[in-house]
């Protein structure tokens, strides 16, 4: 599978970054292929290290659910701002609680006042979002996904794919 060499990346005060976090993409992603979760403090440490985060937003479903609610308390302790839409049950047994237009949008309202935007997921739907960003913009478009989960369109888009492993996860 191709992946995109990744390219020099300045570091210090003028590399501005916003991270965007497909929360339940990164959750079924890693617990289907390692069987453990993400671990988003490694991931801001290891970003934050590169550059200024000023924008990180972390997509979700709201569920009355205890464990979600500290997990929620946890990304907004890291500095994330949680952004949850309700969680839909249908009939049929399956869930909605789709964020792509609500990330895209995002994404397009920040890219212009940034050097990189980094995308959590393995979502091909987001592959025009990050050619739009990269032309228009002249941002690095990052992408964090697991490698055998991760549509090779997003791959392709993606300035720079950097594949979870070991190293991000609990």
């Amino acid at each position: 599978m191709l992946i995109p060499v990744p390219t020099m990346i300045p570091t210090g005060a003028l590399n501005k970054i916003a991270v965007f976090a497909d929360v339940q993409n990164i959750y079924y992603t890693t617990r289907q292929a390692y069987g453990r979760q993400f671990n988003y403090r490694r991931l801001w440490d290891k970003v934050s290290a590169t550059g200024e985060i000023t924008t990180a937003n972390a997509y979700a479903t709201a569920r009355s659910d205890d464990k979600q609610h500290k997990f929620q308390q946890a990304l907004r302790h890291i500095g994330f701002t949680v952004k949850l839409k309700p969680y839909i049950q249908r009939s049929d047994g399956s869930a909605k609680g789709d964020w792509d237009v609500g990330i895209a949008i995002d994404v397009m309202a920040i890219a212009p006042t940034v050097d990189r935007v980094i995308l959590l997921s393995g979502d091909g739907d987001f592959d025009l979002l990050l050619d739009r960003i990269k032309t228009d913009y002249n941002v690095s478009a990052e992408v964090y996904g697991v490698l055998t989960l991760t549509a090779s369109s997003l791959i392709e888009a993606a300035s720079v794919y950097h594949a979870i492993d070991g190293e991000l996860l609990l």
